[in-house]
This record gives structure tokens, sequence and C-alpha cells, in this order.
């Protein structure tokens, strides 16, 4: 970041897998013949990006069409045709490319599905969570970071670290606690349920503690410590959230997922950020608290404004923003 804090440098090295390359240029047109639009029958709404080389490797049925010269990809279920079917022609389609054994993505696959809305806000399918990057649909999740403040030591932020043996980004820095949105689940429900599996802080703190620092929205192009297929695109809506601890309560990791919880100031948490050692999505929440908070600003920090394009993102999918509250 220009200025304080950290000094030196570009806050925007946390932000380089946070973009896809405008569409009047020469770089995007040589970047999106990479990709089929994916679409449903009876929706004009292009719902998400699949990779042209993963294409060849799905088990497509016979309810799929695959337009080659227009690269596109719909889900050819009937007018007619319900959330629940629509959900089971796409997960029938998945389990014969997990049982081919020819995408890694879908040997993690969760039971746990993502909502995919049309352009009227009604969740149109589900998908398997583990597969929802192969299609490049909007996926959405919440963040929390706790924080203490005190006269004597200042800002400081409770960052975790990642279990070495996690599928995704291994032994990297994280925010305090994090998760995806399941389908028919409220932004506030999923968070605290996540401070508790994640960081052991009680019930009734956070619900009458926990500020909501608003949704950002982002582009992702999935890298190598992601896990699985690379040049995975991920559209993201994640839900932020802050939370003061005082007294002495500390977060404490409650599975295994976490392998720890440190405390650290803000110009230790920035260069982390500069050093790349973040997961990126909770990068960019590290970023937007520290906007929040007024350490960074338009003064100290000259691409200020393209760092908020960056975390504000307008995804050209239907989008459906609940309240964080």
């Amino acid at each position: 970041m220009a200025g304080k804090p950290g000094g030196g440098g570009s806050s925007l090295i946390v932000l380089r897998s946070f973009t896809a390359p405008d569409n009047d240029t020469p770089i995007a047109t040589d970047f999106w013949q990479q990709y089929y639009t994916f679409k449903v029958n009876g929706c004009n709404a292009v719902l998400g990006y699949i990779p042209q080389s993963i294409i060849g490797r799905i088990q497509w049925t016979d309810t799929w069409t695959i337009d080659q010269d227009s690269r596109t990809v719909v889900l050819n279920t009937p007018l007619t045709a319900t959330r629940e079917t629509r959900s089971q022609a796409l997960i029938q389609t998945l389990k014969a490319t997990q049982k081919a054994g020819v995408i890694s993505m879908l040997n993690k696959w969760r039971n746990e599905t993502f909502p995919i809305y049309d352009s009227n806000g009604t969740v149109l399918l589900e998908i398997e969570r583990c597969a929802s990057a192969l299609f490049g649909i909007v996926t959405y999740g919440v963040q929390l970071l706790c924080y203490t403040n005190s006269n004597q030591k200042g800002l400081h932020l409770w960052i975790g670290k990642r279990s070495s043996k996690k599928q995704t980004y291994p032994g990297m820095l994280d925010c305090t606690a994090a998760g995806g949105l399941p389908t028919a689940t409220l932004p506030i429900d999923a968070v605290m349920c996540e401070a508790q599996e994640e960081a052991s802080i009680p019930y009734a703190f956070i619900r009458t503690n926990i500020k909501s620092m608003g949704p950002i929205s982002y582009f992702h192009v999935r890298g190598d410590k992601a896990g699985g297929e690379i040049g995975l695109l991920q559209p993201e809506v994640e839900y932020t959230y802050e939370l003061e601890l005082e007294g002495g309560m500390v977060p404490t990791p409650s599975d295994s997922e976490v392998e720890s919880f440190s405390l650290y100031s803000v110009e230790e948490t920035v260069g982390f950020l500069k050093g790349g050692l973040f997961k990126p999505n909770s990068a960019v929440v590290i970023v937007n608290f520290l906007i929040e908070h007024g350490i960074v600003n338009g003064e100290n920090e000259e691409d200020y404004e393209e760092i908020l394009a960056h975390l504000h993102r307008p995804l050209e999918f239907p989008v459906v923003i609940q309240s964080s509250t």
C-alpha cells in the first residue's frame, strides 16, 4: 500500500487474481475464448462460465446442448421443469463425471448445495458445492474478522492459520471464521455458526456484538493453491462481519480446519497481505476491514479507487443480496 500502513509497494498484489479482462481489449478476446457460457432452458441470463478444458471431461447426458459456435452449454430441461428436476439433472451429470474420475474437484463431494438464481431472484436449481467453480456460478459466503483495540496497544487483528491438511489453501492465513452460504441459510445465521464451530466464540456474545461490514463482490480466477483444477472462474459475494473481543476473550480452534489463531498488528497484517500469505478471499476481507476503519483511504493509497472497484465489482449474472443482519 502506498503511504501507511506498511509503506511502499501496492496493495493490489492481493487483488491480482480478482479480475477478468475488460470485454473490449485484445487480451479479453483470448481470455474469454477459453470459456463457454452456462445457461438453463427458459432463462436468458448467463449463469456462469465453464472452462473449455473442462467441457471435454464432463460426462454430458442428452439433457444438455453444447453449441461450439456460440460457445454455450445449456441445461435443456423442459420449460415446465422445477427447481428439483433441474437440480437432479445436474447431479446425474456430476455423479457420472465423478465416477469417471476425470475431474479431481468432484472427489471433494460435500452433499451441500449452493443456489443458482434466475433473473427474478428465484432459485432456478441447486449445485453441489464442490462443482460450483467448474460451472463458474456465483457463490455466496460469510467472513468474520475479530479484533482488539486498546489505548495501550492499538488495533490488532485475530488471524487464523488454516490446517496444513486442508484441501484448499492449506497452511495459509485466514480471517477468524468463514464459510460458504448454503441454500436457504441466512448470512447472520451462517456466520454465527462458523464463529462457534471454528473459533469457539460464545453464541450470546456474537449475537450481541457482531457488526456487519456489508457485502463485497468480486471475480476470482482460481490458482494452483485452491486445490483441484486451475483457471476456474469464481464470482463471489461475501457477507463480511467484524467483532471486537474484550475482557480477555480469545478465539480458540474447535475443529480440524484451523491450526491456530494469532493476534497481529495492522502493520504485521499488511506485511502478510503483501507477502501473499492470506487465502485470497480472506485477503480482500482484510482490505475491506482496513477501509471500513479508515486505515486505508484515498489520501494514503494511490490505488484506492481501483481497490474499491475490485471489492464491489458488479457481477454479470443474476445475484441475490440478502440482509446481513
